[in-house]
């Protein structure tokens, strides 16, 4: 699917209130649930030993790392929205950020991604996205984030 494209981050105004776009599926292979758990550290059980997480997680399978899939929102945002005449974007944070859903090692993930505010800058716009992030077949989304954007002209 083809990025939403947007002149100018001004432009994004019109999008306040709605959904922007919704992403293709991408999957989280294990090798980098294991980069990721290398990277951060973060090597528990649940993510790395397939063996022990089927007889012993209630998922029957190694999982996505919370913090994985949450990393991914730059990614995902770059396939919804293209914004034009963006001179520098600066992450500005995050307000909430919530994992109501595991991602099982081989699962399919995509973004539901809408613009929930936008405020002027002086020479830019601050943009706060609501992004869910759906796992194919799962009932319940497995991160929901508020994530602030800063475009500068």
């Amino acid at each position: 699917m083809a990025p939403v494209v947007v002149e100018n981050p001004q432009s994004l105004k019109t999008w306040i209130g709605r959904e922007v776009a919704v992403t293709d599926w991408m999957t989280i292979e294990q090798g980098r649930i294991e980069k990721f758990a290398e990277a951060t550290e973060d090597r528990q059980w649940i993510h790395l030993d397939r063996e022990r997480a089927q007889k012993e997680s209630p998922y029957g399978t190694t999982i996505a790392h919370g913090f994985l899939t949450l990393s991914l929102v730059s990614h995902l945002l770059k396939q919804a929205i293209e914004i034009r005449g963006v001179r520098m974007a600066i992450n500005y944070g995050l307000n909430r950020v919530r994992f109501p859903a595991a991602v099982p090692s081989g699962g399919r993930v995509r973004a539901r991604v809408a613009l929930q505010k936008l405020e002027e800058l002086p020479k830019g716009v601050e943009a706060t996205f609501g992004i869910t992030i759906e796992c194919e077949g799962a009932k319940k989304p497995c991160c929901v984030a508020e994530w602030i954007i800063r475009f500068y002209s």
